[in-house]
């Protein structure tokens, strides 16, 4: 029956909302009490047809009657408990309560005309159909089984008193108080079993309010971005979010908990700050090196937290946080970018008015030099002059908040034409004269791009590139591509090893870099240049034919607008 259609009322009136709510097939506890009631009717059925056999052997009196009534009831009770399952009680008469209180009162009510013959008292039999409306059915099912006992009871009682009216008083008085016992018993049990409804109702609330609560812990577990280890005295690893497998790295690194901390050389450190929390029975923190040979090491904060425990020691746990000490270097080098930002502009216009003086200055004095050395002194003073000029201008476009402006108002310059330049003149001052693999293929396509915005791009990714290029002639190569929508892109590719998730996702932050020497400006000019121009710069790990065959590469893209964009 689906839970939609299932009855909310009994015989005498509504069920409880916390007993209409659920289906007895879906209610262990209802179902166990149910069951318990049918094989206490199955057990009692038997005794009575025992005690009958055996009165009927005896030759005590009292027929077959009261045998073949027991052998009936036996029957019933053993119909109803191996086929029939618990349900609500409906609107109107049901015919699963028939087969139960009713053929309980009925039974018992037969086997009590038989008392004066058999000098046997059923009366305490009549418990039972009370306490099985009580525990299952609503609080007026529970009143009506017992106030009709409690009649069949002193019908019971006028019978017997028409037969011997001497104890008519006594008997009345013994059903009357037998009666308001039931009365009792039904009403106490009742509100014992709403009880234990509303307390396994509650409780299966709150079982699902914490399960609902671990799925979501371990939903914001799973995505942190800081790594965390659940570690035992034995130094295995019980649980680990994908961040801290990631930080922990190696060949062989485990994709889940458990393992054991002591499996890999690299992770001793991380075993023995745990093993330094248990002894010292208190949270820890340091920094530790993660190396795997043949690979990039990492640089980790760990932190460690014991959990309480309940019973002993040997229940503790270790709750280890790592986070990557590059991210947080990120973090630090990002908002002190954001600090500096303010200071470097003003610093740059303090700068911009004396080198302009010394420019102008210069070109004066040059037109009174005759001198071919003071000439080239001269020329040097301009030229430096100059370069200075343009690192101001470059501190302003970084440090500044630039005002948007319209990408459309760039120059056009010629893609293939400007490239080839900037790589022949990088080639030039390149350590050792680099050689390198240019392949053009953009024609005659113009991009929307200051050259000298490009230039420094280009620059950029080339040395970028070298300083991870192996030795090899192509290990370096320059490519242009014009699609059929006219969206162009250049490629600058070498054959470097992957670069970490870790570094992936901060690649074009300002003051991230993988090298301690390397200022962490260069890829965060190049995005803001693009940016400007309303091109696109990124990152993706590549395929490219060399004179050793298809081999996988680290390549920077740009994708300039289009005119159709």
């Amino acid at each position: 029956m689906a839970a939609s259609q299932l009855p909310d009322s009994s015989w005498f009136g509504p069920l409880e909302p916390e007993r209409a709510a659920r289906p007895p097939q879906q209610n262990p506890a209802l179902s166990r009490l149910w069951r318990s009631f049918m094989s206490g009717r199955t057990v009692v059925a038997v005794l009575l047809l025992l005690l009958q056999a055996g009165i009927y052997l005896l030759g005590a009196g009292g027929g077959r009657a009261p045998l073949v009534l027991c052998v009936g009831y036996l029957a019933a009770t053993l119909l109803v408990r191996l086929f029939a399952r618990p349900r609500a009680p409906g609107r109107n008469f049901d015919r699963q309560w028939v087969f139960t209180i009713g053929v309980d009162v009925a039974v018992f009510s037969a086997l009590q005309l038989y008392q004066q013959v058999s000098a046997l008292n059923y009366t305490p039999l009549f418990a039972l159909p009370v306490l099985l409306a009580s525990v299952l059915g609503s609080l007026l099912l529970a009143l009506g089984t017992a106030a009709g006992v409690t009649l069949i009871l002193l019908g019971a009682a006028w019978h017997h008193a028409l037969l011997a009216p001497a104890a008519a008083t006594s008997e009345f008085l013994q059903q009357g108080l037998t009666g308001m016992a039931l009365f009792i018993v039904a009403l106490i049990t009742h509100q014992l079993a709403a009880r234990l409804v509303r307390e396994e109702v509650r409780a299966r609330r709150s079982g699902v309010a914490a399960r609902i609560q671990s799925l979501v812990s371990e939903l914001v577990i799973e995505n942190l971005t800081d790594g965390v280890l659940v570690i035992d005295r034995r130094n295995t690893v019980r649980a680990a979010n994908p961040a801290a497998l990631q930080l922990l790295g190696g060949r062989g690194a485990p994709r889940h908990a458990p393992f054991a901390l002591d499996a890999d050389p690299a992770w001793h450190g991380v075993a023995d700050l745990a093993r330094l929390t248990f002894l010292q029975r208190g949270n820890q923190l340091a920094d530790l090196a993660i190396e795997h040979a043949g690979h990039n090491s990492s640089r980790v904060r760990a932190r460690t937290r014991l959990t309480p425990s309940q019973d002993g020691e040997l229940q503790s746990l270790c709750v280890m946080f790592l986070q990557d000490l590059r991210e947080m270097e990120a973090r630090l080098r990002t908002e002190r970018l954001a600090a500096m930002g303010r200071v470097s502009a003003a610093v740059a216009h303090e700068i911009r008015n004396p080198l302009a003086a010394i420019a102008q200055a210069n070109a004066l004095l040059d037109e009174e030099l005759t001198e071919p050395a003071h000439k080239r002194l001269s020329q040097m003073v301009r030229q430096n002059a100059q370069r200075l000029s343009r690192i101001v201008d470059d501190v302003l476009d970084v440090s500044r908040v630039h005002q948007a402006q319209d990408a459309a108002a760039s120059p056009k310059i010629a893609l293939d034409a400007t490239v080839r330049a900037v790589c022949l003149d990088w080639a030039r001052h390149a350590r050792g004269g680099r050689q390198f693999g240019l392949m053009l293929d953009a024609g005659a396509l113009q991009v929307a791009f200051e050259a000298e915005h490009l230039r420094r791009v280009l620059v950029n990714l080339l040395d970028n590139a070298l300083r991870y290029a192996s030795a090899a002639s192509d290990a370096l190569q320059v490519a242009t591509h014009a699609s059929i929508r006219g969206q162009a892109t250049l490629q600058v590719w070498s054959d470097g090893a992957p670069l970490e998730p870790s570094v992936q996702r901060h690649l074009f932050e300002p003051f991230f870099s993988s090298e301690s020497r390397s200022s962490g400006l260069g890829l965060y000019i190049c995005r803001e240049l693009c940016e400007r121009h309303g091109a696109v710069i990124g990152y993706e790990r590549t395929l490219r034919d060399t004179a050793q065959g298809s081999r996988e590469g680290n390549e920077f893209f740009v994708a300039f607008r289009s005119d159709a964009d």
